[in-house]
């Protein structure tokens, strides 16, 4: 088997256990909307059900939509991860780690759609309760690293 493939599964599976760990941890210690201060005026743990995406995104939106959007876009995008993935060279380290990372994270939150139709969301960082980001959890955090490291990466690499 090739080094690259090593690396993704071997890191993809890793975020897709330490996040679905969380959750599993999240969901059956707390409470629905329970909240957990970890550092005084910045930081808590809290207990949402995401029923939209990034930032609660089409929570509102009919069932009838949501669901199979949920269901149908994951796909489409873990689809081209992996066709991004295959073209990929086994020197392109950075490439290969932030693939990895994208694709973990995905399906992390994936395996929740199915399971749930929900993401279990529970980092809650904050300013003073005066200013929040919106809760995500280890999924959400390995997609934007990831999604960096390929920025990072195409402005850094001569691609034709």
């Amino acid at each position: 088997m090739k080094s690259k493939y090593i690396i993704l599964v071997c890191l993809a599976g890793l975020v897709i256990t330490l996040d679905q760990i969380s959750k599993l941890y999240v969901a059956h210690h707390f409470q629905l909307h329970e909240s957990l201060t970890v550092i005084p005026n910045f930081f808590n743990l809290i207990y949402i059900r995401n029923t939209g995406a990034a930032f609660g995104l089409l929570s509102r939106a009919p069932e009838s939509f949501r669901i199979p959007f949920f269901i149908i876009i994951p796909l489409i995008a873990l689809t081209i991860i992996v066709l991004i993935f295959k073209k990929t060279q086994e020197t392109q380290l950075l490439m290969i780690t932030a693939l990895s990372l994208i694709l973990g994270g995905a399906i992390g939150n994936f395996i929740d759609r199915l399971r749930f139709n929900y993401v279990i969301d529970f980092l809650d960082f904050h300013w003073f309760n005066k200013y929040h980001w919106p809760a995500f959890n280890v999924a959400d955090s390995t997609i934007v690293i990831g999604v960096v490291l390929l920025i990072f990466y195409t402005f850094t690499h001569d691609n034709k």
